[in-house]
């Protein structure tokens, strides 16, 4: 018996109602109470990572990039917690510097994807102390979700069903009416916009429409969605090879980028006497560079001093700022030793991965809470195009 009510409350702990508020508890616009007081949403905290499962989901269209800010403008898609004259308008968005993007199945910089593509995406309140950006607005109207503009995920519709492991099973196709009806298991079918324009892509090249088939299972990205119906078809894939062609395709332009830029994270614990910088690296990058982050330079000069070589690899890490935007790291970065690799416990936006360094010279923004940019010791520093370094702007 005492077996028994152990398990009992031990279950009730673990499905406790979370103390904030989620999307489980219905529309944005209802309001929603516990013991008699309004439940709030999660917020967050500087130098942290937040809650699993505490972001608030909001899907649209996205119409603006700012690339090097990690900033953008979607145009909300039309749900219930909108009134008519709501629908439509845009949402400025930020990505939080461990804020992740998804594009065909593999992660993503905000410019890899087009405009006009649909998006999902996880979003957390702004901060007591965020100004609203200057922006175009309809009647001086703000989309209810106006005030959520923190991002945490931000993902294609071929990353999204891919990530839940879900195929579309097309139910027919009509190329006179241009209409393409499609379901996902156990839910209706829907019917979609095909346009002349839609790209098909089959094995390792192109189709054309009269490729798509009754009984096909298929992934596909949108636009227009909730404007005139479930939405316009841009690409589908129409089997397993042409998906993981697009998926590897966009990994090796991720991981370009990140070695090009480094490896984000942000500054956990320091040693100002010692110089030693511990950084936690975030987890908006694909998990197999971290496999990098302590392979010795053979090729490195020696020290020009000449004293011994050190035993330790050596990594440079730069200063950058919430947008992950560096300075001017060819010539800002620091050069530290690699005293130690080792895992944590994995939070949502940490990639679970944690390095020490011996630095040779300590900045002032190698202070915990600070953003900063990892550059393992085979990876070449290049200067990066002008408008991507902030040093000159302050």
């Amino acid at each position: 018996m005492r077996l028994l009510v152990g398990l009992c409350v031990t279950f009730s702990l673990l499905h406790a109602a979370p103390p904030f508020r989620t999307d489980t508890d219905g529309p944005i616009n209802k309001k929603v109470e516990r013991d008699g007081k309004p439940l709030e949403w999660f917020k967050l905290t500087e130098g942290q990572f937040p809650v699993e499962s505490s972001a608030h989901a909001i899907s649209g269209e996205l119409i603006r990039v700012d690339h090097l800010e990690r900033a953008f403008h979607l145009r909300v898609d039309r749900n219930d917690s909108q009134d008519r004259g709501m629908w439509d308008l845009p949402l400025p968005g930020v990505m939080l510097p461990y804020g992740s993007i998804w594009y065909h199945g593999a992660p993503a910089a905000i410019q890899d994807i087009p405009l006009g593509t649909h998006l999902h995406g996880l979003f957390y309140l702004k901060g007591p102390n965020d100004k609203d950006p200057p922006m175009d607005t309809w009647y001086r109207r703000k989309t209810p979700e106006f005030d959520f503009r923190h991002c945490f995920r931000l993902e294609d519709e071929f990353t999204f069903h891919a990530r839940q492991k879900q195929l579309w099973k097309i139910e027919s196709v009509d190329l006179t009416t241009m209409k393409l009806t499609a379901s996902l298991p156990g839910d209706p079918p829907k019917i979609f916009d095909l346009l002349s324009s839609t790209r098909v892509f089959e094995g390792k090249g192109f189709a054309d429409l009269k490729a798509l088939k009754p009984g096909q299972q298929v992934l596909f990205n949108l636009t227009w969605v909730t404007l005139y119906g479930p939405g316009r078809i841009t690409d589908v894939w129409l089997d397993e090879t042409a998906r993981a062609l697009a998926t590897a395709q966009q990994l090796e332009r991720h991981r370009n980028h990140i070695r090009e830029r480094g490896l984000p994270g942000w500054v956990t614990a320091v040693d100002d006497e010692q110089q030693f910088v511990t950084v936690t690296f975030f987890g908006n990058v694909e998990a197999k560079l971290f496999d990098e982050v302590a392979i010795k330079d053979l090729n490195a000069p020696p020290p020009k001093d000449g004293s011994p070589p050190p035993v330790e690899p050596q990594g440079g890490l730069a200063v950058a700022r919430e947008s992950l935007m560096t300075y001017d790291p060819v010539n800002d970065r620091k050069r530290g030793g690699i005293l130690e690799v080792k895992k944590i416990p994995v939070e949502p936006g940490s990639s679970g991965v944690q390095i020490k360094l011996k630095m040779d010279m300590m900045l002032e923004g190698y202070r915990p809470k600070r953003i900063v940019r990892f550059y393992p010791p085979t990876w070449k520093v290049n200067a990066l195009p002008k408008e991507e370094e902030f040093f000159g702007r302050e």
